[in-house]
């Protein structure tokens, strides 16, 4: 592909991920198979205007997403596949949130944001920020929350490889700051029996016992058990610590107050692993540098080089040990422990 056609390329990329979420939201992955049936039957299905969902379908094909045949007739691809709501690794949650109505309407802030220095293009569209628009939107807080699964079910991984063959026979108890339903912490658990664990989460988050995955994953009340609260303000005692993707929400001053509760209520022993997308050298693309601008957006935060990570837990109190990476490199884990 030459110069002019990858631009070309990423011009018309919001084209492919409309199209994608289209598909998404009307409910065309979960109902096509690997069976194929004709756009006639699924328009019906569907409820959809015949003419204008073949038209989808066909872009849908044209993507990669469904295959159609030579009679008007589509069945899912393996790419499909990861749309539908039944895939374990499913990407639905995030194609709904990222190309839905919200997001879609912050970045249009991006240019202004640039020129006068003040991000968070989610409190300029909608005079809130996110999280409390969450609270008070309970259809935008069901998809945010499907996202946030279909996240954490790659992080986890990349977590668990990270840190595969990490000692972790000294410590007894781990807080997942921020842990949302408490996947990451679940399978740390499920790996290491000897483990508890303890979720700290906003109570509008954990209130829906359905949506917890230590019931889900059937671990045992003793083991996991999840606390109402805010990391702002206090954080519970424990052996570990984990924030996955809590400090990138959050400028320097709003991360300092949360590492510093934290170091309040540790001592010396106690390990704490920050779980982030770190933004490699001017020599490595990477997705931390395309989700920083992201986090322009959305909130007051950023995606940071190792570096940055490291001087904002020197300025709270903490040592840094060993930074992990799966094999990926998608996400690093930083470990750190009391000064």
């Amino acid at each position: 592909m030459s110069d002019y056609e990858k631009v070309l390329d990423m011009i018309f990329g919001r084209w492919r991920s409309q199209i994608l979420y289209s598909g998404v939201k009307l409910g065309i992955f979960d109902l096509v198979t690997s069976m194929p049936r004709s756009a006639t039957e699924i328009a019906r299905d569907l409820f959809l205007d015949p003419t204008l969902s073949y038209r989808l379908l066909r872009a849908l094909g044209s993507l990669g997403l469904l295959k159609e045949d030579y009679n008007h007739c589509f069945c899912i691809t393996p790419m499909g596949e990861l749309l539908r709501s039944d895939t374990p690794q499913t990407l639905r949650g995030i194609a709904l949130l990222e190309e839905g109505p919200e997001h879609y309407a912050i970045w249009k802030h991006l240019t202004a944001m640039i020129k006068d220095g003040k991000q968070d293009g989610f409190f300029r569209e909608f005079g809130q920020r996110i999280f409390d628009y969450e609270r008070d939107h309970p259809s935008y807080a069901q998809v945010f929350n499907q996202a946030m699964s279909s996240y954490s079910a790659s992080q986890t991984r990349w977590v668990l490889e990270a840190l595969d063959g990490y000692d972790f026979a000294k410590i007894q108890h781990v807080c997942d700051v921020g842990g949302g339903h408490g996947h990451l912490i679940c399978n740390l658990l499920l790996r290491y029996p000897h483990l508890r664990g303890t979720v700290l989460e906003m109570e509008q988050v954990i209130q829906d016992k359905t949506l917890l995955w230590a019931n889900k994953m059937g671990i045992a009340v003793d083991r996991c058990n999840y606390v109402s609260g805010n990391m702002f303000n206090e954080v519970p005692s424990s052996d570990a610590y984990f924030m996955k993707m809590i400090l990138h929400d959050w400028d320097d001053k709003e991360c300092l107050k949360i590492l510093s509760n934290i170091h309040r209520s540790c001592d010396g022993a106690t390990r704490l692993f920050i779980v982030e997308h770190i933004v490699p050298g001017p020599e490595t693309p990477h997705f931390s540098k395309l989700f920083d601008i992201h986090m322009l957006c959305v909130l007051t935060g950023r995606e940071r080089t190792e570096e940055e990570y490291l001087a904002l837990l020197k300025q709270a109190g903490f040592d840094h040990i060993q930074t992990y990476f799966s094999p990926s490199r998608i996400i690093g884990v930083i470990e750190a422990t009391r000064s």
